[in-house]
Order: structure tokens, then sequence, then C-alpha cells
């Protein structure tokens, strides 16, 4: 089973965090939200996800396809 999660909008009551980045990448805890709502997914067993980005969409893309680069600090 797959997930689809909307990961666009600009975030405009977020407007400190989100001039740089999109909304679902500002970070919780050092991840971004958008990391912690796939976790929850991932948890319940669901672990394909298609993710529909709009605003900034390859910050998005970048994070997740250099994830492991991001991870071995």
């Amino acid at each position: 089973m797959k997930a689809v999660l909307l990961a666009g909008g600009f975030g405009t009551r977020l407007s400190e965090e989100t001039t740089i980045r999109p909304k679902p990448m500002v970070e919780i805890g050092g991840r971004p939200i958008l990391w912690h709502i796939m976790k929850l997914y991932s948890h319940h067993g669901i672990h394909d996800f298609v993710v529909c980005c709009g605003y900034k969409g390859y910050v998005i893309k970048e994070y997740f396809a250099n994830y492991f680069l991001h991870m071995s600090d």
C-alpha cells in the first residue's frame, strides 16, 4: 500500500521558518515535519510514499535523495 502525502502550500503562518524551506521541511526535534509523518505511517506498515510537492519542492527532493548523507553525521 502507498500513502499520498500532500506537501504543498506556502506556510504563510510560519513565515519566519518558511522563507528558506517549505512548510513540510520545518524541523521539530532536529528532523523535518514530513520525516515525522513518514515515520508514523511506517510504524503502521506503510513504507511506500508519494509526496506531492509544491512550493520549493526541490528542497524536499534533495533531502530525501540524500537522506543517508544527512543522517551519517
